[in-house]
């Protein structure tokens, strides 16, 4: 009797649809900015992360300069945990709850 020869597995990923960003939260701190070690059931929250996609609708408006990884600041009242990896870092939330975007600005630049 033979096997089945196992086919590639498929990547399964997500697409926000609408006005919509997908992000990677970044990790909560367990320092303070002045070093102090917070014990493990203290942590300071964070509300910035990392864009993983951006949706269609949000790609062509030009009111929305978001890229995908761009870092950002956001407001997390609105945001829907993507149950798709251990650490469940992975969050869709409405574009309009993106309130900054970080930029780097080149140093001879003169603004």
């Amino acid at each position: 009797m033979t096997r089945p020869q196992p086919t590639a597995r498929s990547l399964e990923t997500v697409e926000p649809i609408g006005k919509r960003v997908l992000l990677r939260k970044d990790d909560d701190k367990k320092q303070t900015k002045s070093g102090i070690h917070l014990p493990d059931k203290i942590e300071i929250p964070t509300i910035t992360g990392r864009i993983v996609a951006v949706s269609a609708q949000v790609d062509r408006d030009a009111d929305y300069p978001i890229k995908k990884y761009d870092r950002v600041l956001f407001n997390p009242k609105n945001a829907i945990p993507v149950d798709l990896e251990g650490d469940n870092r992975l969050y869709v939330i409405p574009v309009e709850d993106v309130v900054a975007v970080f930029r780097r600005q080149s140093e001879g630049a003169n603004g």
